[in-house]
């Protein structure tokens, strides 16, 4: 074949590679998947960091400032208050200082979020690659208690058990549970149809046929294998944690006050649109952007890990 006719062949497709690296390298690439993973990083310094913050301004969410509040009730000053002092204003009634309440919600909302997810995840994991795995009357089973969670009304459970529970019992630790333990059922969906088509492949058949035990292929063969789908789903779910978070402290069954929570003072804010939208505007800004964020890194991970995408190789078509 001369080297003319070599340059005149069309690019050859190549399957893509689905390592975790590879993913992340691909990721990257991404300006906007790029821009969202800085935006994450910043809520995350907030929220670790947030009584620092909170001290630049000199103000913490617990400290009532009552004195600058009007006879109704509402924040004195332009914009619900704002001034070099309380640089979000202050919340209506009590207030407080929205701009700390708003850093100290990101500690509330991300931790919830990211607890809830690492839980259901751990639980859909563990189902999912089980029950891909061994198959049988265990797979049967599971599988039906799937189905019936799919059709739970979630949603109105969580208000009934949020509600119930002993006001002792640490808010923020019951609506991990709650909602972390209804996350899981779609994880365990996904990462089994994966283990169906992974357990099929030459390496798994090959350790099973040498006698490694079913705990070992799962750890060591199908795990590896699954990581980037994992983190895809991990991401994705975040947000929608947070959101579940966010709906249960609106309907004032989640965080109770006066611990900070996105959710709640959203939901106290509607009442205050009229008079102070700035008391709305800040917290459903931060509400907005970092699950906006995690949307747009999700789909981006979603993307990179999908191997309908090939890459192209060889010379120029």
């Amino acid at each position: 074949m001369t080297t003319t006719h070599m340059l005149d062949e069309p690019a050859v497709a190549a399957p893509r590679t689905t390592g975790l690296r590879a993913v992340l390298r691909r990721v990257f690439q991404d300006r906007w998947a790029l821009a969202a993973a800085i935006i994450i990083g910043v809520y995350a310094v907030v929220a670790i960091f947030a009584p620092l913050i909170g001290a630049l301004s000199g103000q913490n969410p617990y400290s009532y400032h009552t004195d600058a509040l009007n006879g109704f009730g509402a924040p004195t000053g332009a914009g619900g208050g704002i001034s070099p002092k309380h640089w979000f204003g202050l919340e209506p009634l009590s207030g407080r200082d929205l701009f700390a309440i708003v850093i100290y919600g990101a500690r509330t909302s991300l931790g919830i979020g990211v607890a809830a997810t690492i839980l259901s995840i751990v639980i859909g994991v563990l189902v999912g690659v089980s029950t891909g795995f061994l198959g049988g009357w265990y797979d049967r089973i599971l599988s039906r208690v799937v189905d019936v969670l799919f059709g739970f009304p979630s949603l109105i459970f969580m208000i009934a058990l949020t509600a119930i529970v002993p006001r002792t019992f640490p808010a923020p630790i019951l609506v991990v549970l709650v909602i972390g333990f209804f996350g899981w059922p779609s994880v365990a969906r996904v990462i089994r149809g994966q283990t169906l088509s992974l357990r099929e492949r030459n390496f798994v058949v090959a350790s099973t046929a040498m006698g490694a035990g079913a705990w070992h292929v799962m750890r060591t063969q199908l795990l590896p294998n699954l990581a980037a789908t994992i983190t895809v789903y991990a991401t994705i779910s975040i947000p929608s944690m947070i959101g579940a978070e966010a709906a249960l402290s609106f309907l004032s069954v989640g965080v109770t006050p006066p611990t900070p929570s996105w959710g709640r003072t959203i939901g106290d804010a509607i009442a205050w649109v009229q008079t102070d939208p700035m008391y709305l505007v800040f917290p459903g800004a931060a509400l907005f952007i970092i699950t906006l964020a995690f949307n747009v890194l999700g789909d981006a991970l979603r993307d990179a890990i999908d191997p309908r995408r090939p890459t192209r190789t060889g010379g120029p078509a």
